[in-house]
């Protein structure tokens, strides 16, 4: 949350357009979204079966996969619309 909470300030005062803003804020959304889901998947678990159970176990290792994905994705984001004069989209134009 704190990582949400340090970069949307960021990502407004960017020198970037609207469009490129709203896609980076909406990646960080999407972090705290699976975050919620996460612990939300997990507190069932534990209320349903608080003894150990393999497939509990993997289901909170996918939970916690997705929200590592959802960094990911975020970074991924952030670096492709930050990249030094986008040479990244130059690139893949030709130009």
């Amino acid at each position: 949350m704190l990582f949400a909470l340090l970069l949307v300030p960021f990502a407004i005062i960017l020198p970037v357009n609207a469009v490129s803003t709203a896609v980076m804020i909406a990646s960080l959304i999407l972090i705290l979204i699976v975050e919620l889901l996460n612990s939300a998947i997990e507190w069932v678990i534990d209320y349903i079966r608080p003894e150990q159970h393999p497939l509990a176990k993997r289901i909170k290792d996918m939970a916690s996969a997705a929200v590592f994905l959802s960094y990911v994705n975020c970074v991924a984001i952030w670096v492709i619309l930050l990249w030094p004069e986008n040479s990244v989209w130059r690139r893949l134009i030709g130009n």
